[in-house]
């Protein structure tokens, strides 16, 4: 409607509100396999009162918002399944403070990893923040409000955990500050207020929206490395992982596995990150490790994989490049995943299932995986690349997905970010007093049902 757009231009200016077709294009899809579904609107605010004022505009003309940060999240959590205004946060890339003692930095929704990784190379050297295995063009934002994982996931949890503070536009148009942030200048931490954090992550954008996020950094060491240790038997890895949590020596443990290249068929690979000051201390963290899993490594049933430096580098890249590459092995630009948390003990079940899964429907697959905390769970992806250009692959690959889904649900994981008809699944199995919960905090904060509608939507 002609009147819509006038009223969004009056906001953010002409040239940042569109309805061209080929930008909806670009709004309506994402990497993954959920349909696509075009916007109304594109517009990109500035500031957090931009913002402010596109949601009342939304709630006076009863007219959908869905956030958009780098439109990578596979699961089609960013495509507005209703139409309406895409809000391209993009704008607002803004690292705003660093606080170099209380180890926080407070930033803009829009700033992406990339970014606030070489800001604080290049300003802040002795710091760091857990960075996810994603493109640079991801936004940290993005990545906090699905409960994303990144590299040092092992050693303190979800990054979703290492949020301080937050400023949030609800829904119905009040800018609310969340934690430390709220009482006084500081952004320094969520506790020990009441956690309303847990209002806004994991609710893909559905109870609110992100404008500013104070995360916890830590400190960066001057030296990193990797072991790789390899086993055949699935059956093993819960114990290796147990025995190298047990050393708190590690930055970071990944697991891998997919038949190609050819070499690691029947392979699957624990990477082991270490970092330190000197060489002293890294190789006694080496030493730790090695004696950690000394018995599997007598019994012949797993041992290090010699990594020359060549090899090492890929390895260490933050973010790994690795999963980008495998992502478009079929050569037709399409990826889709399900990825669950799992208990640890539960990744031999995992890992079988994924098998299965690949040999029933004739597909390739890779899996990756993370450890987060001291082993307290795990990431388990199974991946899917597919050819976009062939309706069969891709209408296979949809019955593989689902049938992940269930898989995960069967060994007692839950999906991470999952699309919407894996959302219907984790609803129709979670306890019905948490569902309708989840339904009355919905309609609490948003009684227009005008944010992100058709995610975490219960019948």
């Amino acid at each position: 409607m002609i009147r819509i757009h006038k009223s969004l231009a009056e906001i953010v200016g002409e040239q940042y509100v569109s309805n061209r077709k080929e930008e909806l294009y670009i709004y309506s899809q994402d990497p993954g396999m959920m349909e696509p579904h075009e916007p109304d609107y594109v517009v990109m605010p500035k500031t957090a009162e931009e913002v402010q004022k596109i949601v009342k505009l939304a709630n006076e003309e009863k007219i959908p918002i869905v956030p958009v940060g780098g439109s990578l999240s596979l699961s089609g959590l960013i495509i507005p399944h209703r139409g309406g205004i895409a809000l391209d946060l993009k704008r607002m890339d803004r690292v705003l403070e660093v606080n170099e003692k209380s180890r926080y930095v407070v930033l803009e929704a829009g700033v992406t990893t990339g970014k606030l990784k070489a800001y604080l190379e290049r300003n802040h050297p002795s710091l760091r923040f857990s960075i996810p295995d994603a493109p640079p063009s991801a936004t940290v934002v993005g990545n906090i409000v699905i409960h994303g994982q990144g590299r040092l996931t092992q050693q303190y949890g979800f990054n979703s955990g290492m949020v301080t503070g937050l400023e949030v536009v609800l829904p119905t148009g009040e800018v609310c500050k969340i934690g430390s942030c709220s009482v006084g200048p500081y952004w320094f931490s969520v506790a020990p207020l009441p956690y309303l954090a847990g209002l806004f992550l994991g609710w893909f954008g559905t109870t609110g929206i992100i404008t500013k996020l104070g995360l916890s950094l830590y400190p960066r060491k001057k030296m990193r490395d990797i072991e790789m240790f390899l086993v055949e038997d699935p059956n093993l890895v819960p114990d290796v992982i147990h025995r190298v949590t047990h050393t708190e020596m590690t930055e970071d443990i990944f697991i891998g596995a997919q038949p190609y290249p050819p070499v690691f068929k029947d392979i699957i690979m624990i990477g082991i990150c270490i970092t330190g000051d000197s060489e002293e201390e890294l190789e006694f963290k080496r030493r730790m490790i090695w004696d950690a899993v000394r018995t599997h490594i007598d019994s012949r049933e797993g041992g290090f994989m010699m990594l020359t430096p060549d090899i090492k580098l890929p390895l260490l890249e933050m973010p790994t490049t690795g999963t980008t590459r495998f992502a478009d092995v079929m050569k037709g630009g399409g990826f889709e995943y399900c990825g669950p948390i799992i208990p640890v003990e539960k990744f031999p079940e995992a890992f079988k299932r994924l098998l299965e899964l690949s040999s029933k429907y004739g597909i390739t697959y890779g899996m990756t995986g993370r450890v987060i905390g001291r082993s307290h769970c795990m990431m388990f992806a199974f991946g899917y690349p597919f050819n976009r250009a062939d309706p069969d692959n891709i209408e296979t690959t949809k019955k593989a997905l689902h049938d992940s889904n269930v898989a995960s649900l069967d060994i007692g994981g839950v999906p991470w970010k999952p699309e919407v008809p894996a959302q219907k699944m984790v609803m129709e199995r979670m306890d019905k007093n948490t569902l309708e919960l989840m339904k009355r905090i919905k309609k609490l904060l948003d009684p227009n049902g005008i944010m992100n509608p058709g995610n975490w939507e219960a019948e």
